[in-house]
């Protein structure tokens, strides 16, 4: 309602005029936004044809955030390759008949969460499911040592988060994508994405916590 408030000429502008620019940037960033689609589109024909640079670009665009993704879900860099190099298999399939209904980055994402998901579930069939060795006991001085062993500690609670917990805080907290683009990935609602944040920060303040007086 503000909107069409502001856009009909016969009535007043009820905010400051320093506000105006915030509307002017958004127009941009939409646009910007529409220019990167359509760039994106353009590099998937270009893959699906067969072109080696749009292949090279879209494989060099977004392997290190899969993999990054992949080794904190799976805690282990020989499977995160693995399922890497299935999403782009899986991708190379399907870019002839993309249809453009979500960013190439967003569905690249679902599928290799889809597939760590799959690894996951055979882990635990074969009662594969303890945490890993973080903690480095290397005899290393001081502050240096201590702070791997927090970090250590950091990741052993991340991973040990329920699984859409961990995907949610990772995809938002440790590789920077917005509520919405975890949403899209995780396929919910921004609402029940900000749900699954606050229930993974709660876990992993009192986790945490628990840590930190054990080592006082």
């Amino acid at each position: 309602m503000a909107h069409a408030a502001a856009s009909s000429p016969g009535l007043a502008l009820s905010g400051p005029v320093r506000d105006l620019p915030s509307l002017a940037l958004a127009r941009k960033a939409a646009s910007s936004e529409s220019m990167d689609r359509a760039t994106e589109l353009d590099q998937i024909k270009r893959a699906a044809a067969g072109d080696p640079d749009a292949v090279r670009a879209i494989v060099v665009g977004h392997t290190a955030r899969l993999h990054a993704l992949a080794f904190r879900m799976l805690q282990s860099a020989e499977d995160a390759e693995e399922v890497v190099q299935e999403t782009f298999l899986r991708a190379w399939k399907v870019l002839p008949r993309w249809t453009a209904k979500a960013k190439l980055s967003t569905w690249l994402h679902r599928v290799a969460l889809n597939l760590c998901y799959d690894r996951l579930r055979k882990r635990r069939e074969y009662n594969v499911d303890e945490l890993p060795d973080m903690i480095d006991t290397s005899a290393r001085p001081g502050d240096a040592l201590a702070n791997r062993q927090k970090q250590a500690y950091v990741q052993a609670a991340v991973t040990d988060l329920p699984d859409r917990q961990r995907v949610a805080i990772t995809l938002c907290a440790l590789e920077g994508h917005s509520n919405r683009e975890a949403a899209e990935i995780l396929e919910t609602s921004i609402e029940a994405l900000e749900s699954l944040l606050a229930r993974a920060r709660r876990t992993l303040k009192t986790t945490l916590s628990a840590l930190w007086e054990e080592q006082i």
